[in-house]
This record gives structure tokens, sequence and C-alpha cells, in this order.
């Protein structure tokens, strides 16, 4: 007999270890992944900035910047946009982030702040580094969507196809769902490599602005319409036409397209004659 489901049930936890005084420490996939996008995206902005020339101290502290931005952006993103009552009753949950609750849109914002902070202190174009940095959190969404996949957290609506999932874990219901977790996955890292091969193919040198604009529309639209599949995240989403997620990624998606216009503008304004 063939199933039409894939039956999922991963154990959360890398490992448990008892430590005497301390208690159980169980380190989760979600936590290595998540620190993974950071590694692998610090590995490949070295190559960058070997490549521009550009001291591997100054990347240290962009590492900073970005580190602090995505975790307390993330995390006060989902504590403002989706559960504020809840957490404001308990302001000392809002630190306990191991407990879940991240939102990508809240990272996006801290994010954007953080790197506008970081050109203005070492005196870097804006362009510049958006473009730098779109490249690598293209691939951290793809390692931070594995580990909700390994959390069994964020998954779709029911679905037939033979690749639904049944995720033991966190659904009562066992009924194949859409593992959404998986689609946007493989989408960031799809646009990451897309951002990187124009980047080569740019030698180093895109149009000021293209690879920040493309990701912003790239992934965020596939966001937009990815949310259709997904199940409401929290309560209030049920009655909602658009979910909170979709509502989000409106502007940021049209802050690429503006962005694009700008630049294509610029190319096609004509020189000005220059008299002599």
């Amino acid at each position: 007999m063939i199933l039409n489901f894939i039956i999922w049930n991963p154990t959360p936890e890398l490992f448990e270890l008892s430590i005497p005084g301390i208690g159980t420490i169980a380190p989760r996939w979600y936590g290595l992944l998540f620190a993974m996008g950071f590694v692998v995206g610090y590995i490949i902005m070295q190559k960058i900035f070997k490549k521009e020339g550009i001291p591997i101290k100054v990347l240290d502290q962009l590492a900073t910047y970005m580190i602090l931005a995505t975790i307390i952006g993330a995390r006060l993103g989902h504590v403002l946009f989706y559960e504020p009552l809840e957490y404001f009753r308990n302001p000392v949950e809002i630190l306990m982030i191991w407990k879940g609750g991240l939102a990508s849109h809240g990272a996006g914002i801290a994010i954007i702040i953080a790197l506008i902070l970081f050109s203005r202190r070492n005196k870097k174009p804006f362009s510049w580094i958006f473009d730098r940095i779109a490249i690598v959190v293209a691939l951290a969404g793809a390692f931070i969507r594995t580990g909700n996949l390994m959390n069994s957290e964020i998954y779709g609506v029911e679905t037939s196809l033979p690749w639904g999932f049944k995720f033991i874990a966190s659904d009562p219901s066992l009924i194949p769902k859409h593992p959404t977790q998986i689609y946007e996955a493989l989408a960031y890292f799809m646009i990451f490599i897309f951002l990187w091969l124009v980047y080569l193919k740019r030698n180093g040198k895109p149009r000021p602005g293209f690879l920040f604009a493309m990701f912003m529309i790239l992934v965020f639209t596939f966001r937009f319409f990815i949310e259709f599949l997904k199940e409401p995240q929290v309560g209030f989403e049920i009655d909602m036409t658009l979910n909170m997620g979709q509502l989000l990624s409106i502007p940021f998606v049209l802050v690429g397209v503006i962005i694009l216009i700008i630049i294509y503008r610029k190319k096609d304004r004509p020189q000005k004659e220059v008299k002599v």
C-alpha cells in the first residue's frame, strides 16, 4: 500500500544532557539551524569583503549589528504584530525566546534600521551594504524555515497531495498538511542563488540597490502568496481576508518596486550636455 502522505515526527532536540546542579540542557535543531544561517552568511560575507578589499574587522562589527537586530527585531515583531495583549500582561515572557515566537517581518524592519546605523558609522552608501546583506539574509531564511520544519510548526492547510505531512507532534487532527516550511526554504534558497549569481556576474559591482530591491520583491511576494496555504498563526487571523503576514509583506514589496523604478529611471535619464 502506497501512502499519500508523509509521517513527520522528528525530535526537536539535538540531544539531552543532564548537568548536576544545573539541570537538563536540550539544544534544539531550530537553534542550530538559526545559528548556521549566521555562520554560513559570515563565510560568504568574508568572501565578498576580501574580494572588495574591506577589512574583516568591519565585517565583525556588521555581524554584531545583524545578530542583535535579527533576534531583537524578530522577537519584538512577534510580540507587537501577533500577540501584544498576551505579552503585555506577562512582559517577562518577552525575554523567553526559547519558548518560540519570532516574526521575520520584525527582523526585517530591525535589520534595515541596524544597517542604516552601520552604514552611517562606517561611511558606506546604504545601497552598498543593503545589496550585500540581502544575499546572505535570503540564505538565512532558508535555514530558519528548515528549523521550523524540525519544530513541526508554521505548517500549511490540509492537502491531498502525496507530499502532505502529518505533523504528529503538533497537529492533533493528524490530517496531511502542506509542508509550507519546505516550500519557503526552497524558495529562499533559490533567491539566494539568484542574488549570488548576479553579484558574481557583475564582478562584485551590481547596480546600486538592485540586489536589495530584488530581494524585497522576490522574498515578500513569495511570502504573500505562500500565506494562502498556511494555517492561521494566531486566533485573530481566522476571520481576516489577508492575514498579518500578508499585510506586513505588502510594504516590503512596494519598497522594492520603488527602489527598482528609481534605479532604472537613473539609468535611462539622459546625460546633460556639457558646454565647453
